[in-house]
Protein backbone atom coordinates (compact mmCIF):
# COMPACT_ATOMS: atom_id res chain seq x y z
CA UNK A 1 0.00 0.00 0.00
CA UNK A 2 1.33 3.35 -0.99
CA UNK A 3 1.11 6.36 1.27
CA UNK A 4 1.11 8.97 -1.45
CA UNK A 5 0.20 12.40 -0.20
CA UNK A 6 -0.15 15.83 -1.69
CA UNK A 7 3.37 17.14 -2.28
CA UNK A 8 5.00 13.73 -2.55
CA UNK A 9 6.73 12.75 -5.82
CA UNK A 10 4.43 10.93 -8.26
CA UNK A 11 5.68 7.40 -8.95
CA UNK A 12 7.10 7.23 -12.46
CA UNK A 13 5.87 4.63 -14.92
CA UNK A 14 6.14 3.39 -18.48
CA UNK A 15 3.28 1.27 -19.79
CA UNK A 16 2.16 -0.17 -23.10
CA UNK A 17 -0.77 1.91 -24.34
CA UNK A 18 -3.61 1.81 -26.83
CA UNK A 19 -2.39 2.01 -30.40
CA UNK A 20 0.72 -0.07 -29.64
CA UNK A 21 3.05 2.65 -28.33
CA UNK A 22 4.20 3.16 -24.74
CA UNK A 23 3.39 6.02 -22.40
CA UNK A 24 5.61 7.30 -19.60
CA UNK A 25 4.93 9.88 -16.93
CA UNK A 26 8.38 11.33 -17.69
CA UNK A 27 7.23 12.13 -21.26
CA UNK A 28 5.23 14.99 -19.74
CA UNK A 29 7.81 16.44 -17.33
CA UNK A 30 7.20 20.14 -16.79
CA UNK A 31 3.49 19.82 -17.55
CA UNK A 32 0.53 18.78 -15.41
CA UNK A 33 -0.72 15.22 -15.88
CA UNK A 34 -4.03 13.71 -14.80
CA UNK A 35 -3.56 10.01 -14.00
CA UNK A 36 -6.85 8.25 -13.47
CA UNK A 37 -7.19 4.61 -12.50
CA UNK A 38 -10.32 2.70 -13.44
CA UNK A 39 -11.33 -0.95 -12.95
CA UNK A 40 -12.27 -2.26 -16.40
CA UNK A 41 -12.74 -1.23 -20.03
CA UNK A 42 -16.27 -1.04 -21.40
CA UNK A 43 -18.16 -1.22 -18.11
CA UNK A 44 -20.75 1.47 -17.46
CA UNK A 45 -18.90 3.65 -14.93
CA UNK A 46 -15.54 3.32 -16.68
CA UNK A 47 -17.07 4.12 -20.07
CA UNK A 48 -18.88 7.18 -18.68
CA UNK A 49 -15.64 8.39 -17.07
CA UNK A 50 -13.53 7.89 -20.23
CA UNK A 51 -16.14 9.66 -22.38
CA UNK A 52 -16.25 12.58 -19.90
CA UNK A 53 -12.45 13.00 -19.99
CA UNK A 54 -12.53 12.74 -23.80
CA UNK A 55 -15.27 15.39 -24.03
CA UNK A 56 -13.03 17.79 -22.08
CA UNK A 57 -9.78 16.81 -23.85
CA UNK A 58 -9.43 20.14 -25.65
CA UNK A 59 -9.89 22.05 -22.40
CA UNK A 60 -7.29 19.88 -20.62
CA UNK A 61 -4.92 20.45 -23.56
CA UNK A 62 -5.59 24.21 -23.45
CA UNK A 63 -4.57 24.12 -19.77
CA UNK A 64 -1.36 22.29 -20.79
CA UNK A 65 -2.43 19.02 -19.17
CA UNK A 66 -2.39 15.44 -20.44
CA UNK A 67 -4.94 12.85 -19.29
CA UNK A 68 -3.85 9.21 -18.89
CA UNK A 69 -6.27 6.44 -17.93
CA UNK A 70 -4.81 3.25 -16.43
CA UNK A 71 -6.47 -0.12 -15.88
CA UNK A 72 -5.32 -3.75 -15.69
CA UNK A 73 -6.82 -4.42 -19.14
CA UNK A 74 -4.64 -5.43 -22.09
CA UNK A 75 -3.69 -3.14 -24.97
CA UNK A 76 -6.04 -5.17 -27.22
CA UNK A 77 -8.96 -4.44 -24.86
CA UNK A 78 -7.95 -0.76 -24.72
CA UNK A 79 -7.88 -0.58 -28.53
CA UNK A 80 -11.43 -2.00 -28.74
CA UNK A 81 -12.62 0.37 -25.99
CA UNK A 82 -11.10 3.42 -27.74
CA UNK A 83 -12.57 2.46 -31.11
CA UNK A 84 -16.03 1.62 -29.77
CA UNK A 85 -16.43 4.91 -27.88
CA UNK A 86 -14.23 7.30 -29.90
CA UNK A 87 -11.95 7.98 -26.94
CA UNK A 88 -9.03 10.41 -27.18
CA UNK A 89 -7.43 9.90 -23.76
CA UNK A 90 -4.30 7.73 -23.59
CA UNK A 91 -4.97 4.36 -21.93
CA UNK A 92 -2.13 2.53 -20.20
CA UNK A 93 -2.24 -1.25 -19.79
CA UNK A 94 -1.12 -2.12 -16.24
CA UNK A 95 -1.68 -5.88 -16.53
CA UNK A 96 0.72 -6.70 -13.66
CA UNK A 97 -0.76 -3.91 -11.45
CA UNK A 98 2.73 -2.46 -10.86
CA UNK A 99 1.58 1.14 -11.31
CA UNK A 100 -1.71 0.55 -9.45
CA UNK A 101 0.30 -0.77 -6.49
CA UNK A 102 2.75 2.16 -6.67
CA UNK A 103 -0.20 4.57 -6.43
CA UNK A 104 -1.95 2.49 -3.74
CA UNK A 105 -5.14 1.86 -5.73
CA UNK A 106 -4.91 -1.97 -6.07
CA UNK A 107 -7.13 -2.93 -3.15
CA UNK A 108 -9.26 -5.66 -1.73
CA UNK A 109 -12.83 -5.14 -2.87
CA UNK A 110 -16.05 -6.96 -2.22
CA UNK A 111 -19.11 -7.67 -4.35
CA UNK A 112 -22.00 -10.02 -3.63
CA UNK A 113 -20.19 -11.34 -0.57
CA UNK A 114 -17.03 -12.29 -2.46
CA UNK A 115 -13.74 -10.50 -1.91
CA UNK A 116 -11.26 -9.94 -4.70
CA UNK A 117 -8.42 -7.62 -5.65
CA UNK A 118 -9.14 -4.75 -8.02
CA UNK A 119 -8.67 -1.09 -8.86
CA UNK A 120 -10.25 1.46 -6.55
CA UNK A 121 -11.34 4.20 -8.96
CA UNK A 122 -8.98 7.07 -8.13
CA UNK A 123 -7.49 10.11 -9.81
CA UNK A 124 -4.17 11.86 -9.22
CA UNK A 125 -3.23 15.31 -10.47
CA UNK A 126 0.52 15.46 -10.99
CA UNK A 127 1.84 19.03 -11.03
CA UNK A 128 4.42 20.26 -13.54
CA UNK A 129 7.18 19.66 -10.94
CA UNK A 130 6.28 15.95 -10.73
CA UNK A 131 4.62 16.09 -7.31
CA UNK A 132 1.08 15.05 -6.44
CA UNK A 133 -1.10 18.19 -6.42
CA UNK A 134 -4.50 16.54 -5.77
CA UNK A 135 -5.84 13.07 -5.00
CA UNK A 136 -9.40 11.92 -5.53
CA UNK A 137 -9.91 8.51 -3.86
CA UNK A 138 -13.04 6.39 -4.40
CA UNK A 139 -14.17 8.54 -7.32
CA UNK A 140 -17.85 8.96 -8.11
CA UNK A 141 -18.00 9.43 -11.89
CA UNK A 142 -20.73 12.08 -12.43
CA UNK A 143 -19.08 15.51 -12.58
CA UNK A 144 -15.61 14.12 -11.82
CA UNK A 145 -13.86 15.10 -15.08
CA UNK A 146 -15.18 18.66 -14.70
CA UNK A 147 -13.91 18.82 -11.11
CA UNK A 148 -10.46 17.59 -12.22
CA UNK A 149 -10.38 20.21 -14.99
CA UNK A 150 -11.14 22.93 -12.42
CA UNK A 151 -8.20 21.70 -10.32
CA UNK A 152 -5.90 21.72 -13.37
CA UNK A 153 -6.95 25.27 -14.18
CA UNK A 154 -6.27 26.29 -10.56
CA UNK A 155 -2.63 25.07 -10.65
Amino acid sequence: MSDLAIGSPAPGFTLPRDGGATISLSDYAGRPVVVYFYPKDDTSGCTTEAIAFTALAEQFAAAGATVIGISPDSVAKHDKFVKKHGLSVALGADEEQVVANAYGVWKQKSMYGKTYMGIERSTFLVAADGTIARIWPKVKVPGHAEEVLEAVNAL
